[in-house]
């Protein structure tokens, strides 16, 4: 699955962004809108990750779901 698609399927892609990381809320999955630099920010912001951390666990997530 590459992010185009993740876009296109992101209100079932965002119920398995909220379980991997359950402290980001509803509102600030919206906003991403499937969009990984965003996602990547908001789990970086949020969890208190390095940028290139951040990149990797997204990305694991997406190979993981994929």
């Amino acid at each position: 699955m590459n992010w185009d698609q993740v876009k296109g399927e992101w209100k079932v892609m965002k119920g398995k962004a909220r379980e991997k990381w359950g402290e980001l809320t509803d509102d600030e999955l919206d906003q991403a809108a499937g969009e990984r630099e965003q996602l990547e920010g908001l789990v970086q912001k949020r969890y208190g990750k390095t940028k290139e951390a951040a990149k990797k666990e997204v990305e694991s997530w997406m190979k993981d779901n994929s």
